[in-house]
């Protein structure tokens, strides 16, 4: 049965559809030795050879599924060319070529889901899709009088309009607040823009779930594989199970790991101290002769 040579690289775990469209046009796919272009262009996995940057493409007889829970402090990607911690990190027990669905930002945390899947992975990120993600945003003080009220009658961002489907108080922890918050796109640190346009000091950002898969028993920076039920929850919320539509029941949201104890590890190696330099015999034997003599008790010692 033939598929979209895009669909194809996205089901194989090349990288997402939208990547696998731009390996496409950039000349970088070969199918049966002949370098294509077009993206209407089907291939049939069975029969026909398909080559990534030289390298034939193997076909994944089962989709991986992975969940991260994302520390703050690294980028959502595989690579970056600045150099900057990225969560390929913590994947370093992940035998499969997986990418990440969607993204989070540089100093937000919580799930973040890795598949081989590009069909899924594709229903979940999409603009088009809109898939409802949920925030827990940790704010400074109590959010002003009618300020999530704004949120969801709707703002004017710089990229354009822009509101949550849902705002709620969430609850208190000492002087701060946390907020729930539920969005249609994925858009550049939205949730943090829709947070400040409405006067509200955004302290951390966590997401808690993805899709109907909570991060609850995770550490941060630490992954685990999604069971069976789990896989068929993402689907359901994707609209591509038979099963019906996902469960209304909410879920019980968990709570943001604590900063201290145990977190995620370091996005980069710590410095070693320097190691203190051993005084100069010189300069010891001048230390000891510039030191003031001991004074007896009175101040002065005894007079001769």
């Amino acid at each position: 049965m033939s598929e979209r040579l895009q669909k194809f690289l996205a089901g194989a775990g090349i990288a997402s559809r939208r990547k696998a469209e731009e390996l496409v046009a950039a000349g970088r796919v070969s199918v049966n030795g002949k370098v294509v272009t077009e993206m209407g262009t089907r291939v049939d996995p069975g029969a026909d050879l398909v080559v990534v940057d030289g390298k034939p493409v193997e076909v994944h007889e089962r989709a991986s599924y992975i969940l991260l829970y994302k520390p703050p402090g690294c980028v959502t990607t595989l690579s970056d060319p600045q150099g900057r911690p990225t969560v390929a990190q913590y994947l370093g027990g992940v035998k499969e070529r997986v990418f990440p669905v969607g993204r989070l930002d540089w100093d937000a945390e919580g799930a973040l889901l890795f598949t081989t899947d590009g069909d899924l992975a594709n229903r979940l990120a999409h603009p088009r899709y809109g898939h409802r993600r949920t925030y827990l945003v940790k704010v400074k003080g109590d959010p002003p009088h009618g300020a999530l009220d704004r949120m969801l009658a709707g703002v004017r961002l710089e990229d354009g309009p822009a509101q949550a489907l849902e705002a709620s108080f969430h609850e208190r922890v000492e002087k701060n607040s946390w907020i729930r918050v539920v969005v249609g796109e994925g858009r550049r640190h939205l949730v943090k823009r829709l947070c400040e346009s409405v006067g509200l000091d955004v302290l951390r950002l966590f997401r808690p779930e993805f899709g109907g898969v909570s991060v609850a028993g995770i550490r941060p920076g630490h992954t685990r594989e999604l069971r069976p039920e789990e896989v068929e929850t993402l689907r359901r919320s994707a609209g591509l199970s038979k099963g019906g539509k996902p469960d209304a029941t909410p879920l019980a949201l968990p709570r943001a790991a604590r900063r201290h104890g145990h977190g995620a590890p370091e996005p980069r190696p710590l410095r070693e101290p320097k190691p203190e330099r051993e005084p100069r015999p010189e300069r010891a034997a001048k230390d000891r002769r510039q030191r003031p003599a001991p004074r007896g008790r009175g101040g002065g010692g005894r007079k001769r």
